[in-house]
């Protein structure tokens, strides 16, 4: 359950960040793409970490390092790829 979770955080991080990083939209596919392989790569790192705490079913430590990581990779990116 919580992979569903992070593919649809990644989904729409990847989609806020795009949209506030660059707003004529330039990009929204690799973006929604960086901030889903960002997410599930977080989350996967916060289920690691700990059991954390389990609200509905979901791990919000991961929930939340999933956020995180994909906000990061997705500006990250952005940063890197302007740059050249």
């Amino acid at each position: 359950m919580n992979y569903i979770v992070w593919l649809i955080i990644g989904l729409i991080v990847g989609y806020v960040v795009s949209k506030a990083v660059n707003k004529s939209g330039d990009g929204l596919i690799v973006d929604v793409v960086l901030g889903v392989i960002g997410a599930v790569i977080g989350g996967y790192i916060g289920e690691l970490l700990g059991n954390g705490i389990v609200l509905f079913g979901l791990n919000l430590v991961s929930v939340v390092i999933a956020i995180i990581l994909a906000a990061v990779v997705v500006v990250v990116y952005r940063n890197v790829v302007a740059r050249s």
